[in-house]
């Protein structure tokens, strides 16, 4: 079986049912060594448009409604959806690193799948928590950042671990300690409980992700004769000044996820460790 024709078909699946279904399948199957990885497979594939085209309404990010009053049922479908969004769109990140670099060590593959995996069980809780209020994933219009970020990523290895894993998804982790700090606020309800809760889960496993970009990036770095500092400019090159504007951090999380202080204090403008 063709490791990177089934990770192709599986990332173009125009659906989330078919998506999870066939990547569930695909990853039972390699778990028990069914796939091997082809050094003569096919160019990868540059997409023109993410998966979820086909469901949602895409528009800018200054579009996406806006989650303010979490109190609401309004509100935290907003704020699931957004979630679930991220989640779905993650899924992919995870199966196209898997699927556009090749000729890695077998680790890359694993830990890539491993994440694929773990992004599908988010999408699935926090798409049960939509559907409790009575929506679902595609209801609302969504943003293409996270898909843009991945195409403009797509010639270098080590341009996709800094700006996917060490920027984006790290930033992920700053703005989840912020809406559970928000959430920990309001008074108790059985839904707001319940993200929480889910919340929690994607946070702890969130820093694994953001570490497994760490240990590839650093890769990436040697392999190309680099220093980890390189991460800023290339973080200035897609996101200028990104970091003049970045206040407040996850550095617990941050630090786990293989951080040094030094980045931190740089990423944050101030002494945070």
């Amino acid at each position: 079986m063709d490791f990177f024709k089934t990770l192709l078909s599986i990332i173009q699946s125009t659906t989330p049912t078919s998506k999870i279904e066939r990547f569930k399948a695909f990853y039972r199957l390699y778990r028990d060594g069914a796939f091997c990885l082809s050094e003569e497979a096919e160019a990868a594939v540059v997409f023109t448009h993410p998966s979820y085209a086909p469901f949602c309404e895409v528009v800018s990010p200054q579009e996406v409604p806006k989650r303010r009053n979490l109190q609401s049922p309004q509100g935290q479908i907003a704020l699931l959806h957004a979630i679930a969004h991220i989640e779905y769109s993650a899924i992919d990140l995870a199966l196209d690193a898997a699927y556009r670099f090749r000729g890695l060590p077998a680790p890359f593959y694993d830990d890539w799948l491993q994440v694929a995996d773990d992004e599908v069980r988010h999408f699935e809780m926090i798409q049960a928590l939509l559907q409790r209020l009575g929506s679902d994933y595609g209801a609302l219009c969504v943003h293409d950042a996270l898909f843009e970020a991945s195409m403009r990523t797509a010639h270098s290895l080590l341009h996709r671990m800094a700006v996917v894993p060490r920027y984006l998804e790290a930033g992920g982790l700053d703005a989840n300690e912020q809406i559970l700090e928000r959430l920990s606020r309001l008074p108790r309800d059985a839904m707001l409980l319940s993200i929480q809760e889910a919340l929690e889960v994607i946070l702890r496993e969130e820093i694994d992700h953001v570490a497994k970009g760490d240990r590839w990036f650093a890769y990436a770095c040697a392999q190309e004769g680099r220093d980890k500092a390189c991460y800023f400019e290339i973080i200035d090159r897609y996101y200028p000044a990104t970091f003049a504007r970045k206040r407040t951090i996850n550095t617990c999380a941050r630090l786990e996820a293989g951080f040094t202080c030094k980045e931190l204090n740089q990423i944050a403008s101030q002494q945070v460790c």
